[in-house]
């Protein structure tokens, strides 16, 4: 079993000056279905109301294979007002409720079975919910491989000193992370995006872990860079992937069918799970171009039509075959 961890909305995307159309989202959400397209049993923990929204993020779910066993509560779903500009990219405006009360008192039935616990975005850096979905992290890491995606949003959590200290402590809970230029240049200013992903790959350095109850550091940082194509970093040396050819429609959920691609692509090479992390450890370069390659081809799929539509297994893998 898969978990994902995190914020379920309504993206409210409006292209021009037309009325806007509803779609399902949310990082950790389109993340979820990403992997269950993929193959996986994924289970969503995050919350969302009983009001028409609600409905509509529910039964999106439940029509891609993902379980769901926290309850709708009694506030009004999210909504993310999405516009897309003339070139495909999209800028957000939200309203948000996040708290997952009660989640602790059901983690250790919820985590059983579990080999890799994914979360990031609004869900780690908005209280109240974001020191429970630490919590969480805390309680999965000694049986699961943590995966972290901070996607920031400015717009939300507008202090970028605090956004780095709770993605730093996020960071070093993580076995692996991913995040945009954009991301890492709003974080680190000051800092090239890929210097400060290589600083991330050291985070774990001895004392740093001790207070915050993380472990040895992130095996794998990779930064999505747009059209520059994906790079990243392990302990054996960095590596980088194309951008693969397509007609891009807009960009929503394109770095979510990343992150999906990746960890199912993790997953098919037997590296999840706590007992797993020494290899995870000891992945080569060469292995990390192959991950980046095969998460780049899904990212490809999602941006070639509207909206956040990952890609299933079949749809890839032909793809791939076809050498698209």
């Amino acid at each position: 079993m898969l978990t994902v961890i995190g914020e379920a909305l309504i993206d409210e995307v409006r292209h021009g000056l037309q009325a806007p159309v509803p779609h399902v989202g949310g990082s950790p959400l389109n993340v979820a279905v990403g992997l269950a397209r993929l193959g996986h049993p994924v289970q969503f923990l995050g919350r969302f109301g009983k009001d028409a929204y609600g409905t509509l993020i529910s039964a999106h779910l439940h029509d891609n294979s993902v379980l769901v066993p926290l309850l709708p509560d009694n506030e009004a779903t999210s909504i993310a007002r999405c516009v897309v500009d003339d070139d495909g990219a999209a800028s957000y405006v939200f309203e948000l409720q996040w708290d997952l009360p009660g989640l602790a008192d059901k983690l250790g039935f919820l985590l059983e079975a579990t080999t890799i616990v994914h979360t990031g975005s609004i869900a780690t850096m908005l209280q109240p919910g974001s020191a429970q979905v630490r919590h969480a992290v805390l309680q999965a890491r000694p049986r699961a491989t943590i995966s972290y995606d901070p996607n920031c949003r400015p717009s939300i959590i507008a202090d970028a000193a605090y956004a780095r200290a709770e993605a730093e402590r996020f960071v070093r809970l993580a076995d692996v992370v991913k995040a945009s230029d954009e991301d890492l240049a709003w974080l680190y200013p000051d800092l090239d995006p890929l210097v400060a992903a290589r600083k991330w790959l050291g985070i774990g350095a001895a004392g740093a872990q001790e207070a915050d109850g993380g472990g040895r550091g992130p095996a794998v940082v990779v930064v999505t860079r747009g059209a520059q194509g994906p790079w990243a970093v392990c302990a054996a040396g960095e590596t980088r992937a194309a951008v693969p050819p397509t007609a891009v429609v807009d960009t929503v959920g394109a770095g979510d069918s990343f992150m999906a691609a990746l960890l199912s692509a993790l997953v098919d090479r037997e590296l999840d799970g706590a007992q797993r992390r020494d290899n995870l450890h000891a992945l080569s370069a060469e292995e990390l171009g192959e991950l980046l390659r095969y998460a780049a081809e899904a990212a490809a799929v999602t941006v070639s039509r509207a909206g956040a539509n990952p890609p299933s297994r079949k749809e890839l893998h032909a793809r791939i075959a076809a050498g698209i």
